[in-house]
Parts: C-alpha cells; structure tokens; sequence
C-alpha cells in the first residue's frame, strides 16, 4: 500500500522538535568550523560527546529516567555510538578543514537519499520515480557547487574532492544511525539511556583513537573553544539529538530529513557573515537546485507495495 500522509496530530507532534533541530544544528556548523583550528578532530569529537553523555545523564537523573538497558538495548547504543558518534562526526570535522561548513551542511543535505533507500532495504519504507528524480536533481545542484569550488581552485582540487568524499562518508555513516533508529528494536529501548550510553562509547572510542593517532589530549585554550565545546555538547548533542531521534522513531527516517533543505539555506547565510563566503550565479544556482530537487524527492510518496 502507499505511504499515508501524516495526520494533524502526528505533524504538530513533530513540528516543534524538527524546528529546534533546524535552528540549532543550522549554527553548529559554524561551531564546528572555530573547534578544528588548533586542536585534532577527534579529541574535540571526544570532547563534545562527552559533554553530551554527562548532559544526557544528569537530564535523566532529574526526571528520573532509567540508565539501564538490555543487551539489546546495550548493542543499539554500540552501534549507533559508532555510526552517529564516532564515523560521522570524525569525518565532518575534517570535511571542515577543506571546504567552508555551509557547503559542508548543502552536501549533507542529501542525507534523505540514503535515508530513503536504507529504510526501503531495512525497513521496507517505498521509494517512487518522484524521490528518484528528486535526488538526481539535487546531485546535479551539489556537482554545481563543487564545479565552483575548482574553478576558483583556493584550497585545491585535491582539497576540494577530500571536503566531498569526507562529507560523503559522514552522510552514509549518520544514515545508519538513523535507520537503526527507526527499527522496531530501537523502539523498544528507552531514548535517554541509549543515546546517553551511545554518546559516552562514542566518547570513549574517539579517546582511544586520538591516543593512537595523534597522541596525548590537546585543549584550546581560547575561550571561544570551551564555550564552542559546551554549545556542541549540550545544545547540538543532548538537546538535540533525542529531539531528532524521535522523529525518527515517529515518522520514519526519509520524513524526518525534511529539516536537511532547511537547515543548508541557514547554514550557508552564516557562512557567508562569518567566513566570508562568496556568491556567484553557478554556486547560487546549484544550491537553488539541490534545494529544489529535495522537496521534489521529499514531497514524494512511496509507490504501492
């Protein structure tokens, strides 16, 4: 049968949550960009998600909300501390030291993509020629940008392809999170103490790696870098990704990527206030275009099955 568009009820459920995502995950790119200047991407990985999990754990110790999972629940929050926590922001962060955050946030709007097409694997979600053609478009507005990008050649094509296949590999690694979240296992888990633990094993893996990495911990001691910490921690973690998550779990992955067309157009504007970036007709139209191609894919519904 086709996809059912959401009742009232369900949409005003997940309205306030999505516009709090969008707002918030708008200026974290931003965020992100200050935090990679002195200090390797993974101790401030290490950094944010630990914040996160403390935030996320007195949060629950508060309202009294349970830290103690299943085994299965202990397996959901590894998987999605490793997906979520450790793989995609890892390769966001270093996609930033090659191409300004705001190009970051457009190619990371293709995030329904892949969403779309894991949940018809995994979850039997449809895919119709609209969502297809939808998509194609939005490649075709994402290759505009980054032909912009190498004809300008500032950071180098070799630079410019490394900020793509990063945020290539941070799409397909959060979209694995995102699925895992809408199965009937992840339902069954308590929110709070999944993404609480799931946040602190990532945490904890992102220390271990920076250890063998690129050795001892490295602190920023610039004021902007503690403040930058506890922002991405609390806000753009704790608060955050519960708020998503359950949109998740409520309407499915595809769907809840309605805030990636928003959260781009926000993006590039403050890159373009704070990073100086600058605006000609091909990367306006490709960004045009890729937005364009996202409501086509994301206003279509599922084919009968």
């Amino acid at each position: 049968m086709s996809e059912a568009p959401l009742s009232p009820a369900t949409q005003a459920r997940v309205f306030l949550p999505l516009a709090v995502v969008t707002l918030v995950w708008s200026s974290t790119w931003l965020v992100i960009r200050d935090q990679i200047a002195l200090v390797p991407p993974t101790w401030s990985v290490a950094y944010r998600f630990a914040v996160g999990a403390m935030a996320m754990m007195a949060y629950a110790a508060v309202t009294k909300q349970t830290l103690r999972l299943t085994r299965e629940g202990w397996r959901m929050a590894i998987a999605v501390g490793i997906t979520q926590f450790v793989l995609n922001f890892n390769f966001v962060y270093r996609a930033e030291h090659y191409v300004t955050s705001g190009l970051v946030a457009v190619v990371f709007a293709l995030l329904v993509v892949p969403n779309a097409i894991l949940g018809r694997i995994f979850l039997g979600q449809g895919l119709s020629g609209r969502f297809v053609a939808g998509s194609v478009v939005a490649g075709l507005g994402i290759a505009m940008l980054f032909i912009h990008e190498l004809a300008a050649g500032g950071a180098g094509q070799a630079a410019v392809a490394a900020g793509i296949g990063f945020t290539l590999m941070a799409i397909m690694s959060a979209s694995t999170a995102n699925v895992l979240q809408a199965t009937e296992t992840a339902k069954r888990q308590p929110m709070v103490a999944v993404l609480a633990w799931a946040m602190a094993i990532g945490s904890g893996l992102n220390m271990l790696i920076a250890l063998a990495t690129v050795g001892p911990p490295m602190f920023d001691p610039r004021p902007a870098y503690a403040l930058g910490t506890l922002y991405l921690g609390v806000i753009g973690s704790a608060l955050t990704f519960p708020l998503y998550f359950g949109v998740v779990r409520a309407i499915g992955p595809a769907r809840a990527a309605y805030s990636s067309v928003v959260i781009p157009v926000l993006a590039m504007g403050l890159s373009t206030i704070f990073e100086g970036y600058r605006w000609s007709a091909l990367p306006a139209a490709g960004g045009l275009l890729t937005l364009a191609g996202l409501v086509i894919a994301l206003k279509a519904r599922s084919p009968a099955r």
